[in-house]
């Protein structure tokens, strides 16, 4: 893409890239809603069931996010990828490998303390969800980014010895992402 907005050898803009991921990922909802449940259950399991179980379930869970959320696309009858001339699937792949990439720095923390296992992964995923802003085209993105870092922050110094505290309000807050951007979608309205 060219810094004018439209791609070298072809008619797409980034505007007209962005509203594909923005249409074909439903802004972004049904993404969020895989990602709030595996976050619930994981948090669940750390509230009832033992710490190591609840840290596998959201790092084993984290690895089908993409996979279930292409499933749940396909089952509901809608185009479930991006078209090959949008050149933002590339962004896409990249980002998706920020948090797998970055996860060596929640074990790190658990280590420590783990307690901080929930909030260090709160602050990945926040940061992971900045370049979001620019791939759906959402200022809104910010918004969760800000909001997962800040409170990941928060819970780390406030709370150390608490432990599913974090899991809970991380799925809290990608499901409320996730019903937002559904009725954003449903709407139509953009940013």
């Amino acid at each position: 893409m060219r810094g004018d907005g439209a791609a070298a050898g072809s008619d797409v803009t980034i505007a007209d890239a962005q509203r594909e991921v923005r249409d074909v990922f439903l802004n972004g909802s049904v993404g969020q809603l895989v990602s709030g449940v595996i976050w619930l259950a994981s948090a669940a399991l750390g509230t009832w069931g033992e710490k190591r179980w609840a840290i596998v379930a959201l790092v084993a869970g984290g690895m089908f996010i993409f996979p279930l959320t292409q499933l749940v696309l396909r089952l509901s009858g809608r185009r479930f990828a991006l078209s090959a001339h949008n050149p933002l699937g590339y962004l896409a792949m990249q980002v998706a490998f920020i948090v797998p990439l970055t996860l060596p720095v929640a074990g790190g923390a658990a280590l420590h303390n783990v307690n901080w296992f929930y909030p260090a992964v709160m602050i990945i995923v926040g940061a992971h969800y900045l370049p979001f802003v620019f791939l759906y085209g959402m200022r809104e993105y910010a918004v969760l980014a800000g909001i997962l870092l800040g409170a990941g922050v928060a819970l780390g110094l406030a709370m150390p010895r608490t432990f599913a505290t974090g899991g809970w309000l991380g799925g809290a807050a990608l499901l409320a992402f996730a019903a937002w951007a559904a009725a954003r979608q449903e709407t139509g309205v953009q940013s």
